[in-house]
């Protein structure tokens, strides 16, 4: 069952205990998968994403303030129109079953970021028949 916060605390917590060493992973991805995160979107009301190191990523974010740092550090005044929706994590993590691989990272820029890595299949990686 869900928090009333949306599953953001067990969300949150679940990062923390990442970062002091004691997270473990399945509970982690039980609470990205379950919580309600801020995705911001495009004027054409597509997810934004960006790629990076050759991969796709979406940011998500646990909150209002943590979108809007992001948007800020982007140019976005702070008087201007934040465009997002929010989103279940197990639907951006489902963003990953399409041709392209893509990947999630909560909070980007904050303190404490999290990155969910998109699957990537073996053959993929082969090159030129070397793997």
């Amino acid at each position: 069952m869900m928090s009333v916060d949306n599953g953001l605390a067990d969300l949150r917590s679940e990062i923390r205990a990442f970062y002091a060493g004691f997270g473990q992973p399945d509970l982690l991805m039980a609470a990205f998968r379950n919580a309600a995160l801020y995705v911001p979107l495009t004027e054409d009301d597509r997810i934004c994403t960006h790629v990076v190191g050759g991969v796709r990523w979406i940011g998500a974010f646990t909150g209002v303030e943590e979108l809007a740092g992001w948007l800020a550090e982007r140019g976005v005044r702070p008087d201007g129109e934040y465009r997002y929706h929010t989103l279940l994590g197990w639907r951006l993590a489902d963003c990953d079953a399409g041709a392209e691989p893509v990947g999630v990272v909560v909070d980007a820029m904050s303190a404490a970021p999290m990155a969910f890595p998109p699957k990537i299949d073996d053959t993929e990686l082969a090159v030129d028949g070397v793997r």
